[in-house]
């Protein structure tokens, strides 16, 4: 590995680590400033206030909070998430199981949208200035602005209720195959299609005008190549390094910030399952599945961020 590489590698490394620090701190302190009280939010209104304090005393709520965030943050860091509020047991299994559905859900997503967003926007670019290229971005720019909860209900009346090609609940019967898992992922899938298009393929569509116009695709046309391989070779891989960074920055909100769409198709993912710590206060919960999120996102960035330095030469040497 080249000694430049090796270092821009550990200066994200490091920068990465701060990330997740510092939003460590965040959540703590977000967390602690949630109103009420973890005990009386536990044991109800009617328990007395004895009982509420020895719970308090018991859950540790009662220490110094630079002592609860080093309890919290120390056992994290070696996996253990802590124990939930709520549930008495450990956190983690609850964390871990709805992120996995999380990522089942953004995967069949991703595997809709990226392929349909760089084929949407490359088509536009191709056709700069024609009524195809208008078409698309304006298609693609309403998608991005309706709700969430509006397009979730309207593909569940048509998709679901009207046509019922595909099934409203998201979660599939247990001991499903991986066919029927998906086949219950797609309606909720379709939203997120709808929000994301846009982005991505605006991003496409612009890489592909610059690298239509750039000095190694006019050379490449002069040699006689064919334009299918001009295309192919020279105008996709550059085209598409700025698109890498696009949908790496929403692996963020695809994992950790599908309340709405989880809620609405009844989907046990994590944004769901912080949106349900926070009311009951569960605190581990809550810290446990947003700095989880927060982990997911840091090291998608950093997969970017290298498969842009492998492709890019100039990121690799230096150069300009």
């Amino acid at each position: 590995m080249p000694a430049r590489l090796a270092t821009m590698l550990a200066q994200r490394l490091g920068l990465a680590l701060i990330t997740l620090w510092l939003l460590s701190m965040v959540v703590f302190a977000g967390a602690q400033l949630l109103p009420g009280n973890v005990g009386r939010a536990i044991l109800g209104p009617l328990a007395s206030p004895v009982a509420v304090a020895t719970l308090n005393r018991q859950l540790g709520t009662n220490l110094p909070i630079p002592v609860q965030y080093w309890r919290w943050i120390s056992n994290f860091v070696t996996g253990n998430m802590g124990i939930s509020y709520t549930y008495r047991t450990p956190v983690a299994p609850f964390v871990i199981a709805a992120l996995l559905n999380s990522l089942k859900l953004a995967a069949v997503a991703f595997v809709i949208v990226v392929p349909l967003s760089i084929i949407g926007g490359v088509y536009a670019a191709m056709h700069a200035r024609t009524w195809i290229d208008k078409t698309i971005s304006i298609a693609g720019l309403s998608m991005t602005v309706i709700p969430e909860f509006v397009s979730s209900i309207i593909l569940i009346l048509i998709l679901g209720i009207w046509l019922h090609w595909l099934p409203i609940a998201a979660t599939p019967p247990p001991h499903a195959g991986p066919l029927v898992v998906i086949d219950h992922l797609i309606l909720p899938a379709l939203p997120l299609v709808f929000i994301l298009f846009g982005y991505i393929a605006r991003m496409a569509r612009a890489g592909t005008i610059d690298a239509l116009d750039a000095d190694y695709t006019r050379t490449a046309i002069l040699k006689g190549l064919p334009r299918s391989v001009v295309i192919r070779r020279h105008v996709l891989r550059n085209a598409l390094l700025p698109t890498i960074t696009v949908v790496a920055t929403q692996v963020g909100y695809l994992v950790g910030g599908l309340v709405i769409v989880e809620t609405l198709f009844r989907y046990q993912g994590i944004g769901s399952l912080i949106l349900t710590a926070a009311r009951s206060k569960d605190f581990p919960m809550l810290e446990g599945g947003i700095l989880t999120i927060g982990i997911v996102y840091v090291l998608v960035t950093m997969l970017a961020d290298i498969a842009l330095i492998l492709l890019n030469p100039r990121l690799r040497t230096g150069g300009r």
